[in-house]
């Protein structure tokens, strides 16, 4: 993937590449594009790229362009993944999947939903409640020690985003969990089109967790989520 990437191979075949330094974002689409393009002509051996981007944001094919609020603050990439608006950069683990969806079921949104679930396990090896909500894309997690929201509700803030892109059934794009980046660089655009809720990291819920840590907690989760058999 890059010269500083460590490469792993779980029992299922499955390559983890692990980057150490920080990657730039047209660097890691080609080489995304590459790898699935191999998987689906090629057979080649499915992967997951554990990285991080210097700070960025990406537009979805949903965004609008009056979510991007500071449009001069990063650069900014238009994607062909779905959804909308989203940043990356340091302290955030981007996690790109490139798997063999038609190997695995043929089912878009059950992929998803295995995305989803898959980042609800990782997060519960810290002791961190995940929780989906219908209409807002991504994982959140209830804020007991915010304010009520306006209309009595229990705040709710995101810590991990999702969108992805198939091509001849075959995943890349991915997920993103916010370990302990700057939570401030996600006020330049309206997260995912939302509003009404805020952003944390697993750092800003006050636990000590570090890439390292997660890492580990994302290989452990994997195959009881997307196990073949």
């Amino acid at each position: 993937m890059t010269p500083q990437t460590r490469v792993e191979i779980d029992q299922n075949g499955v390559e983890w590449h692990i980057s150490a330094d920080l990657v730039p974002y047209p660097e890691a689409v080609a080489v995304m594009e590459d790898r699935a393009a191999r998987i689906a002509s090629d057979g080649a051996p499915e992967a997951i790229w554990l990285l991080e981007h210097p700070p960025l944001y990406t537009a979805g094919t949903s965004a609008r362009p009056a979510d991007l609020t500071d449009p001069d603050r990063f650069p900014v990439h238009v994607t062909r993944r779905g959804g909308q608006y989203t940043y990356h950069g340091p302290g955030q683990r981007v996690v790109y999947v490139m798997l063999d969806v038609g190997r695995r079921g043929r089912d878009v949104r059950r992929f998803v939903q295995q995305l989803e679930a898959w980042v609800i396990a990782t997060l519960a090896e810290f002791n961190v409640t995940g929780e989906i909500r219908e209409g807002r894309v991504g994982v959140w997690v209830a804020r007991d020690d915010k304010p009520l929201t306006a209309s009595g509700r229990v705040s709710e803030d995101k810590i991990a985003a999702i969108g992805i892109r198939l091509r001849k059934w075959v995943s890349f794009h991915g997920i993103s969990i916010n370990v302990e980046p700057d939570l401030g660089h996600f006020s330049g655009i309206v997260p995912c089109g939302i509003t009404e809720h805020g952003v944390t990291s697993l750092v800003d819920l006050g636990l000590p967790v570090t890439m390292a840590d997660l890492d580990v907690a994302l290989k452990r989760s994997f195959d009881p989520v997307f196990d073949l058999a």
